[in-house]
């Protein structure tokens, strides 16, 4: 996802070596790092997690983040990178050759899972397009230290040309036939079984627990989704929030949904439950990248960053849904409603870490800075 250009300030950026380019279908690439011994540590990953690259096009700088597709077992670092026009920024960086310097800052992003080896689990995963990038890593992974764990991936795609990292996930099914299937959807090919013609949302995902997660050899007395112990699921914004609350209303709980967005998304995953008291002309002072800013808002109908984006005001965010962790800050001072999000640890929360993206102001003075991160 293409960042606000203030982000690069608040990254170290190393030189990497491009050691290898591969493209996979018409607009996607495959790009591996070269990691110098001396930096080996900066680099390392965990499954799911991205890094920020920055490079020039158009003689303007721009920041991507970039999930890998590696796993850390393999000691490489290994991206897909998706090219949407000839006006794409990201030619800048697909424009490079093998051999060529690209400026990577260290792993970032909380899509992660905890890994138990010694459990039996069940885990979904749904993508689309080039959403499969973390989701691959998170399996690999998966498959290579959790022997009695089985994983589903439900991945969709325009056409057959479209999917990206076939012949690697084709690979991974023959190695781990008994533990890994995967289903291939398309939204614009007609494939033999209608069940997989079309996008994945809140409707398909009906069919699939009815129609493929409906007996559990391991347990006659219950079905695979009932034994589903996490769910992951990266894409678009309207897809993560179909799935997730589909997923939700037939019983998964919100804490085992772990989605990443590949997009800017100004709505909530989940609804909002809570309605909070009418509080107006709210003064809201902030630190970041060194300087200090006031201004006040109207009210606390809207969001803080959407309101301090919406006055023009420099502020980190990506996107802006409580996912990324951009726009993390520390409340030093003034009351505040917390929303649901998918980054905050408890410890950050009790700590006076919040997202301005998921704060409702509760006071009418509210202190914020975002430099101590």
């Amino acid at each position: 996802m293409e960042q606000n250009t203030n982000k690069a300030e608040r990254f170290r950026f190393y030189a990497l070596k491009l050691a290898k380019k591969q493209q996979l279908t018409k607009n996607t690439f495959s790009l591996e790092l070269e990691v110098p011994e001396d930096l080996k540590d900066v680099f390392r990953f965990e499954a799911g997690q991205y890094i920020p690259i920055k490079y020039e096009f158009g003689k303007q700088e721009y920041v991507n983040d970039y999930s890998m597709t590696s796993a850390p077992f393999e000691n490489r670092i290994s991206l897909g990178i998706k090219v949407n026009s000839d006006e794409s920024s990201v030619n800048g960086l697909i424009s490079k050759n093998t051999g060529d310097t690209v400026w990577a800052a260290a792993p970032r992003g909380r899509f992660t899972l905890v890994s138990r080896p010694h459990e039996f689990r069940t885990i979904l995963g749904f993508a689309a397009g080039i959403g499969i990038t973390p989701l691959l890593s998170h399996f690999k992974n998966i498959l290579h230290h959790e022997p009695r764990t089985r994983l589903f991936l439900f991945y969709g795609n325009r056409s057959s040309d479209d999917i990206a990292f076939r012949s690697e996930l084709d690979d991974l099914v023959e190695k781990y036939g008994s533990r890994l299937q995967v289903f291939y959807f398309l939204s614009r090919e007609r494939p033999h079984n209608h069940l997989f013609f079309g996008r994945i949302d809140e409707h398909k995902l009906q069919l699939i627990i009815n129609q493929i997660l409906h007996l559990d050899d391991t347990d006659e007395e219950s079905t695979i989704w009932d034994a589903v112990d996490e769910v992951l699921i990266c894409g678009q914004g309207q897809m993560i929030r179909a799935l997730a609350n589909a997923c939700y209303e037939n019983g998964i709980p919100k804490k085992n949904i772990h989605f990443e967005l590949f997009e800017a998304f100004n709505e909530d995953i989940f609804p909002q439950e809570k309605e909070f008291p009418l509080v107006e002309n709210i003064e809201v002072t902030y630190r970041y990248a060194g300087e200090e800013y006031t201004t006040t808002i109207p009210d606390n109908k809207n969001r803080l960053l959407q309101q301090l984006l919406e006055e023009k005001f420099p502020v980190p965010y990506s996107c802006k849904s409580g996912i990324c962790g951009s726009c993390i800050c520390q409340l030093e001072h003034g009351d505040i409603e917390l929303l649901e999000n998918e980054y905050l640890t408890e410890k950050e929360e009790q700590s006076g870490k919040i997202l301005a993206c998921m704060t409702v102001p509760l006071s009418r003075k509210i202190k914020l800075n975002f430099d101590i991160i």
